[in-house]
């Protein structure tokens, strides 16, 4: 702005003091250079409502230049020179305010970015974790019923309980070496049998070893299974039975988990899980499963019990 003012005051003073330059205008062209950088620099990255003002002068001063050769009246010939300058103006000012728009968009991608980066370490926290801390509740529940009755049975529960929490452990751990990409790739269907096998004997596992699927894909087969085996153990922990049941169904892959129930299916559904602590849940799982181009569907499945079933299509490439 300073530079502007003084380029501006000094071209103002040409004809008022008689004085002109010669035909060794490349001192002159260098000025007008870098004021042309100038105002295109303090449209750029001037705060919201001052880089108008910051960048007026030293807009005005590139055609005033002329001025300095004596080009007054601006009339004629004269007219057309600093209308050829004040479009070069306008073109540099121009090309700031492009560079501001992008650098705008720029920011408002990362933010959005981060945004989304922590709903899914939310959305990992509650899938993950809190199916361990579920199985952690019911077997400490479990301990404290068994502890005078059947001690053996009891320590049992505790080494169970144990195990939860270890695992719950490294989820945290898995979730934190995945943001910083210190490594570790999200649990796929390679995980599924021992989350199967962690919740207990009374869950059935149907999945083909020979099952290959896309890396998210498998990521969120593996969510499914563990959103829905949570619910089991919050809704139905007497659930006599659950089936696992991963496959393909056409161009599809289809995950199903459904339990024997236990007659009480308030607050099982989809949006059931908007009422609890994050608001996370199936909700989210279905908005996760939604952006592969899937379904999710819960609720009774007919018989007593409860079905959760997502159907995620497969595309080539």
């Amino acid at each position: 702005m300073i530079a502007g003012a003084v380029s501006l005051a000094v071209s103002v003073a040409f004809p008022l003091v008689g004085a002109r330059y010669g035909d060794d205008s490349l001192l002159v062209l260098a000025e007008v250079g870098v004021l042309l950088v100038l105002a295109a620099v303090a449209v750029r990255v001037a705060p919201a409502g001052w880089w108008l003002r910051l960048s007026v002068l030293p807009a005005v001063a590139v055609p005033a230049f002329l001025l300095r050769y004596g080009w007054v009246p601006v009339t004629g010939p004269a007219l057309g020179g600093f209308a050829a300058w004040t479009l070069v103006a306008v073109v540099a000012v121009s090309v700031g305010l492009y560079l501001r728009r992008l650098d705008a968009a720029r920011v408002r991608s990362v933010t959005e970015a981060r945004h989304a980066q922590r709903l899914q370490l939310a959305r990992d926290l509650h899938d993950f974790v809190a199916h361990d801390v579920s199985g952690m509740l019911a077997q400490a529940q479990a301990g404290q019923l068994l502890a005078s009755r059947d001690p053996a049975a009891a320590a049992a529960a505790f080494r169970r309980i144990e195990q939860a929490g270890l695992q719950a452990l490294a989820s945290l751990d898995r979730t934190v070496h995945m943001l910083d990409g210190a490594g570790g790739l999200p649990a796929g269907l390679a995980d599924v049998p021992e989350l199967v096998a962690r919740f207990g004997s009374s869950v059935e596992l149907d999945l083909s070893p020979e099952l290959v699927l896309p890396r998210e894909v498998e990521a969120t087969v593996y969510r499914v299974v563990v959103e829905a085996l949570t619910n089991v153990r919050r809704h139905a922990p007497g659930a006599s039975r659950v089936l696992v049941r991963v496959g393909l169904r056409g161009s599809s892959v289809v995950v199903g988990v459904v339990d024997s129930g236990s007659g009480r299916f308030a607050g099982r559904g989809l949006g059931a899980g908007r009422g609890r602590r994050g608001g996370l849940g199936l909700p989210g799982l279905a908005e996760r499963v939604e952006a592969l181009g899937g379904t999710l569907v819960a609720g009774p499945d007919g018989t007593g019990g409860w079905r959760v079933e997502a159907s995620l299509p497969l595309t080539d490439g």
